[in-house]
């Protein structure tokens, strides 16, 4: 290692697995970085700052987080990727005292910069961390000195900024406490480990701690080393995470008090600059370069870290796996025997069943998964055993002879012609993904189940992160600037919610452009696109879910979030991070409509039904009546409008073109035409093979290429391509690259031809596959989707009630779901009755042929209130009146709030009182009850009871009655105060007099717009809510414009009158008013909304007389039968007014 007068080292050797720097490089290395990962307080970019200093010619870089090791991954694969050896850090927070203690004169705490010489301090930064976390957290994850010293093995410390212990006490003129502090810490981490930290962001502190660390250098020689504590990239980049921490701590960017950095310096400066800080502390700048030397990290990987299933005496892990799985097709088989009536019924003999499973056992054991297999077995065998559901399979999975065997799926993969490789490519070793889908209330017992299994501390949820995605960058942005809640939102609703960045919005959106003329909303866009894509948050993912063979912190760091009681101990990597790394991720995922089956199912066995949705005929006519009809509201996958209508055009008669349906009703495949080319070929419309070969494989879709699965059966077919080859060549077309394609095709051709394929006939299939191949959906996935599709449309069809109860039981939270459904029940005929304190559950139940309102619809009804109802009523059986409600219920659960809403929900109708009665006794009956229960309390009784009369008696006599002689509610105020209580009307509509006018004149429901429309419609509903605003800026400044919601019988819509709207049509909006609403529909912040055109009172539209109709064509889906669909139509619904086409290019 040799100098030169400004300390410049150079080293022998580039940057390789071994960790040597190399190359013309920077004489400074940048030691105390932050990127996004310290959350809301960094603002660099990863990327950006491998790219900074690659091009500064800095060979290595380290990453410092606080407290975490969020982006250690990410660091070490994209520096070494671009040739920058990384060094894996974080800036821990030291306790001042014992990390458990949590007295508040003693929370706070110093930082301290510890770096990753080698593997051993890898793991020992895991250990601090995840303890920081996991037992230290107080404001922040804290370690302890006692902490340091039993994992202070392969790490370099340095003492860090000003809030570092060494620095903290120079500041507070400590220096004989400093000079105490760093001797421990050199005793801590040993000679050659431990270096006084010296930075300038031009802070007088700062300048003044430099020298006496300077001074205590030379006194106890340990060395110095020069930092910057770089925040942010660019100096110019100052502001903007100024803003951010202004978001980051809530504060208003005005504050005087809050936090804010001294300077704008603290950036990744270049080693010019740091020189020039320190021009006369070249061993400092050099140390830098020292240390990177020391710091050879490399992090193991290409290994699966998988647990160890426990296997039962006398096996071996693959014997026993062997065993369950030869014995479980056995029993698969008896089971498919026995359902298509003995061994001549099945579509494949048994020894071809035999013969498949043997080969992926083969490739499972090549591979090294069986104890992955055993361990997935194992807990869905649980889970099962203990009444929750599991779905039939979802993904590559359901393509898996073993994953059916072990009833890990429910599909049988040799029915549906589903491969195996593309699930597991013997070729390519990769861990297998199975992903489970659980009922929704089943799916923390089988976590449970998993982390005493196989012990707490080796199963863990995984985290996932919240960025600052554009549209909500804006708003916190505005917000922390001070500007006007309305400029910031009217910002916002023009970024639209998929866009990639600001700057495309600005691009594409001449309206966000026109608003860039004003100052303060170019400095909150320019701000925000310094900011958006920025982590904000951790948080535990949906799904996610790591199992390891030991203890967690051995082989990923830790962190914790607590919500009230609650504690989740998650990774802190993410789900991508933790397969990378060979470690078992499984994705435990709730699915509501297995929830709702299981319900359902039990509902009809309550009713003395025998039902196994295993065994139902898959070729039922009613069940397919209700895809063919297009009445799929509550069907799984099926029940968007787009998906109506599709059904309603294709009509389909076999299981398989549910299959089909599900996997081409999706954006790819209806941009290229795959669909109308299905429809057309299904009703008819005369098609032909482009080989021979490919007839087996794409009859069942019409020729059509409509799964993956069938581009690699063609294939193998065709091309003589190997099962591992076709899967290759499936990726590849899913990626779309032109190079790998184009190897591909050369591959095809010339494996066709040596089948005896001319080369113009197989080019000509490869240029039919190319287009639709991109597109293709995996078969096993839409499989497994549409069984589950056609079970809930059998529920559906053949037990409607207990169906309808169901899904209303699952949408309890959702007012607009459980108003749809309850609409849905109506057009089946299915009877509602209202919510009923005697008679109603939490849940929806089931009476006779009717479905009773649960006591959990209603709004400000908690299940705390609602359990002290029922526990009253299972105490007495009924209650007689309100007062006796009042009497024996808790009131400190059951207050005045869920009294007044009972009344309202029409809950307490059943005591024969009109609600209006109800509700003004309320104060007189509550006061009553309270008195009553205080007596009770304290053992005294009526007087009456106490002569023997008998308390029941006594409490009768004594009860104030409702006084039904108080003036009724009128049915508008009835309705409105129902709705309150509900979300929607139950017992009355004020539409439902106009309901059929109102179908016959609108284009939508709202509920048909909920599901992602846009564009001209015609809604009709009541007016809610409406309100004047007044417009502060613009041209239309001082003017007003309107705001209302539009509700009809499924739901409602924020809509929006501006000024010239509001003027025209102002006499018409007013609440409760029924008016015909035509507007552009978009969606903004989330959800739809509505901008108005024209507005007509629904009273008035009688008398105009229809003078043409107007039909509006998009290009894309003109075809031929379409326009031949439309002309049948017409000549099927002659009139006497003109009608006009408009086609829309």
């Amino acid at each position: 290692m040799l100098g030169d007068g400004r300390g410049t080292v150079h080293f022998p050797s580039p940057v390789s697995a071994s960790g040597n720097i190399a190359g013309r490089m920077s004489d400074f290395v940048h030691l105390h970085l932050h990127s996004q990962f310290s959350l809301l307080d960094g603002a660099n970019r990863l990327p950006d700052v491998i790219n900074t200093v690659k091009e500064a010619g800095m060979p290595a870089v380290a990453l410092t987080d606080h407290g975490n090791m969020f982006g250690a991954i990410e660091l070490y694969n994209t520096a070494r990727a671009a040739g920058i050896k990384p060094i894996v850090g974080m800036e821990a927070y030291v306790a001042q005292g014992d990390l458990h203690d949590r007295t508040p004169s003693r929370s706070s705490s110093n930082h301290l910069v510890l770096l990753a010489k080698n593997e051993t301090g890898y793991r020992n930064l895991l250990k601090l961390t995840s303890t920081a976390y996991l037992e230290g957290f107080y404001y922040k994850p804290r370690i302890d000195k006692a902490l340091l010293r039993q994992h202070s093995e392969g790490l370099i410390c340095l003492s860090a900024c000003l809030k570092g212990e060494i620095n903290e006490n120079i500041v507070k003129n400590r220096e004989r406490e400093a000079e105490m502090a760093a001797r421990e810490f050199l005793e801590i981490f040993g000679e050659g480990n431990y270096y006084l930290e010296m930075q300038d962001h031009g802070i007088p502190e700062q300048r003044l701690a430099n020298e006496v660390v300077r001074r205590l250098s030379r006194k106890l020689g340990i060395p110095l080393v020069a930092s910057n504590d770089a925040h942010y990239l660019r100096k110019d980049d100052a502001f903007a995470h100024d803003i951010l921490l202004c978001i980051g701590t809530q504060k208003n960017v005005s504050d005087p008090d809050r936090l804010r950095y001294y300077s704008d310096n603290f950036y990744v400066k270049s080693a010019d600059e740091m020189h020039a800080l320190f021009p006369d502390d070249h061993q400092a700048l050099e140390n830098t370069l020292a240390i990177a030397e020391k710091c050879n990290l490399v992090i193991p990987t290409g290994s699966f870290h998988l647990p160890e299933f426990p296997v039962p005496p006398g096996y071996t892990l693959q014997s026993y796996f062997e065993k369950v799985v030869r014995d479980g097709l056995d029993e698969r088989l008896t089971e498919l025997r026995r359902r298509r009536g003995g061994p001549g019924g099945a579509r494949h003999e048994e020894e071809v069943y035999r013969t498949r499973l043997e080969y992926e056992i083969q490739v499972i054991e090549k591979m090294g998964f069986p104890g992955y297999f055993l361990v997935v077995w194992d807990f869905i065998r649980h889970a099962r055993e203990n009444d929750v559901p599991v779905g039939p399979g979802r993904g590559s999975a359901a393509g898996s002879l073993v994953a059916y065997a072990l009833r890990i799926t429910n599909i049988d993969p040799l029915q549906y012609d589903l491969l195996f490789e593309r699930f597991l490519n013997p070729d390519r070793i990769s861990m297998p993904d199975i992903d489970i889908d659980f009922c929704m209330r089943g799916r923390g017992k089988v976590i449970n189940y998993v982390g005493e299994k196989y012990g707490r501390d080796r199963v863990a949820q995984i985290i996932t992160f919240g960025t600052l995605a554009a549209k909500a960058c804006i708003r916190d942005v505005g917000r922390v600037m001070g500007l006007p809640y309305s400029k910031v939102d009217r910002i916002a609703k023009l970024i639209p919610d998929m866009t990639k960045s600001l700057g495309d919005a600005v691009k594409d959106n001449d309206a966000l452009a026109a608003e860039m003329k004003d100052p303060e909303v170019k400095q909150i866009i320019e701000v925000g696109k310094r900011l958006e894509g920025l982590t904000r948050h951790a948080s535990v993912h949906a799904a996610g879910v790591v199992i390891t063979p030991r203890p967690l912190d051995e082989l990923v760091p830790l962190y914790k979030v607590t919500k009230g009681e609650e504690e989740q101990v998650m990774t802190q990597w993410d789900m991508t991070i933790i397969e990378s790394l060979g470690l078992l991720k499984m994705d435990f995922l709730g699915l509501r409509t297995l929830t709702v089956i299981d319900d359902a199912v039990k509902i009809v066995r309550q009713q003395g039904i025998a039902l196994d949705l295993d065994e139902v005929p898959l070729d039922d006519p009613e069940t397919f009546r209700i895809f063919c009809d297009g009445r799929t509201s509550g069907i799984f996958q099926f029940e968007s409008r787009g998906m109506t209508d599709l059904l309603r055009r294709v009509k389909p008669s076999r299981f398989d073109e549910l299959a089909a349906l599900n996997a081409l009703y999706r954006p790819g495949a209806l941009s290229v035409g795959m669909v109308e080319e299905y429809i057309q070929r299904k009703q008819g419309r005369k098609f032909s093979y482009a080989l021979p070969e490919t007839k087996p494989i794409l009859e069942e879709t019409y020729g059509v290429f409509v799964y993956q699965e069938q581009v690699m059966l063609t294939a193998v077919a065709v091309a003589g391509f190997s099962m591992a080859d076709a899967d290759k060549l499936r990726k590849a077309m899913g990626k779309k690259k032109a190079d790998e394609m184009a190897k591909m095709k050369a591959k095809f051709v010339e494996g066709a031809a040596k089948r005896g394929v001319p080369q113009e006939k197989s080019a000509a299939l490869w240029d039919y596959i190319e287009p639709f191949a991109g597109y293709g959906f995996n078969k096993s996935h839409s499989v497994a989707y549409a069984n589950l599709a056609y079970k809930t449309a059998y529920l559906k069809a053949h037990h409607p009630v207990a169906f309808m109860a169901a899904m209303l039981n699952s949408e309890l939270s959702s007012s607009d779901a459980i108003a749809k459904y309850t609409a849905e029940c109506k057009n089946m005929g299915i009877g509602l009755l209202q919510v009923d304190v005697n008679e109603s559950s939490y849940f929806f139940t089931v009476v006779e042929n009717q479905i009773r309102f649960g006591l959990g619809a209603v709004k400000g009804v908690g299940e705390g209130a609602i359990e002290a109802i029922l526990e009253a009523r299972r105490r007495l059986g009924r209650f007689r009146s309100l007062a006796q409600v009042a009497t024996e219920v808790d009131l400190r659960a059951v207050n005045r709030k869920v009294f007044e809403s009972l009344v309202k929900a029409g809950a307490f109708d059943t005591f024969g009182l009109h609600r209006a009665a109800l509700w003004t006794s309320l104060d007189a009956i509550l006061e009553f009850g309270q008195k009553r229960r205080r007596e009770r309390e304290e053992g005294q009784g009526s007087l009456l009871a106490l002569l023997g009369g008998g308390g029941s008696a006594g409490s009768d006599a004594m009860e104030p009655v409702p006084d039904r002689a108080t003036p009724v509610w009128p049915e508008k105020e009835r309705l409105r105060s129902e709705k309150e209580a509900l979300g929607f009307y139950l017992t009355g509509n004020p539409l439902s007099e106009h309901q059929a006018e109102i179908e016959r004149l609108i284009s939508h429901t709202t509920a048909d717009l909920k599901e992602g429309f846009e564009g001209t419609a015609t809604l009709g509903g009541v007016v809610n809510g409406f309100n004047r605003v007044k417009i502060k800026t613009g041209a239309n400044a001082g003017r007003f414009m309107g705001r209302f919601v539009l509700e009809d019988l499924t739901g409602g819509i924020p809509v929006t009158l501006f000024a010239n709207q509001l003027q025209q049509f102002g006499h018409l909006i007013a609440d409760d008013a029924v008016v015909l609403v035509k507007g552009q529909v978009r969606e903004r912040g989330g959800e739809m909304e509505m901008t108005v055109e024209e507005v007509s009172a629904l009273d008035k539209l009688g008398v105009r007389p229809l003078i043409g109709v107007d039909v509006l064509l998009k290009a894309a889906a003109i075809s031929t039968n379409s326009m031949l669909r439309l002309r049948d139509l017409f000549v099927e619904h002659h009139g006497d007014v003109p009608v006009t086409l408009q086609v829309q290019l």
